[in-house]
């Protein structure tokens, strides 16, 4: 005990809070997730090595040690979703922010903002993905029809028409490019949604859920208008309020997104 605190006893209570603070943290981030039981199963294969190696389990204590690295891909790719959330949050913490570059928002947002509530008028779904600073998603704009076209109200509407090719799935916007249209999201998988949520309001939740984005989504039964980010969800907006979510959105992106 005396080795351990010698006389650099504040720096080494320092390091013991930083790592509370850590395992908290995680705590907090995974809790009521997918990811809880994954988590608990890998405590227990630590805590198996652990107790092989203080029991003398040569055997087992070699097994363990031999598949360390094959864990940690396996960690890394089982906890993909959850360690993209965490990267996205951490680059939007406030600490971080100052050192972003910043962009006025142009009228893209208004014409989105129009075109939004002019298919809610007339109940048309819609899902509509803007990409923050860092959200490439090029794996979900592969699952599209790329367009690269200019954001327009008009070119919005005509997608999302039932009877266009392109109607289904979500749209893809960065800066002032739509950059792909029909794109299949990934599928919220909280337990704790409501059933009355659809498949376009759960792909809307579960795309800001893995990537530094923001989903807009159009009720085509009720004609609502929602925001999603970081996987939170926010209903019935109206135009000033979802105005100014996008303004904030667009503030985020740095010149290059633009």
């Amino acid at each position: 005990m005396l080795t351990f605190l010698g006389n650099h006893w504040a720096l080494d209570v320092l390091d013991i809070g930083i790592v509370s603070v850590i395992f908290y943290k995680l705590y907090m981030f995974i809790r009521s997730t997918r990811a809880v039981t994954m988590f608990l199963g890998l405590l227990l294969i630590i805590g198996a090595g652990v107790l092989a190696q203080v029991l003398g389990l040569h055997g087992l204590n070699w097994i363990i040690t031999s598949l360390k690295t094959i864990w940690l891909i396996g960690f890394l790719i089982v906890f993909q979703p959850e360690l993209r959330r965490a990267l996205s949050n951490l680059g939007q913490n406030p600490l971080v922010r100052p050192f972003v570059a910043r962009v006025e928002p142009g009228e893209d947002v208004d014409m989105i903002v129009n075109a939004v509530f002019e298919m809610a008028e007339k109940r048309i779904g819609a899902l509509i993905v803007v990409l923050g600073a860092h959200g490439g998603l090029k794996g979900v704009i592969e699952t599209g029809t790329p367009l690269q076209a200019r954001v327009s109200e008009e070119l919005l509407l005509s997608i999302f028409t039932p009877k266009s090719p392109l109607h289904d799935g979500a749209v893809v916007v960065q800066g002032d490019q739509i950059l792909a249209a029909s794109c299949i999201l990934p599928l919220t998988q909280d337990p704790r949604l409501s059933r009355a949520l659809g498949t376009r309001h759960r792909a809307g939740i579960g795309i800001t859920e893995e990537s530094d984005c923001e989903a807009i989504i159009v009720s085509e039964e009720t004609g609502t208008v929602s925001f999603t980010k970081n996987g939170h969800m926010k209903r019935r907006l109206d135009r000033e309020k979802l105005r100014e979510l996008l303004h904030e959105t667009y503030r985020s992106q740095t010149p290059e997104s633009k």
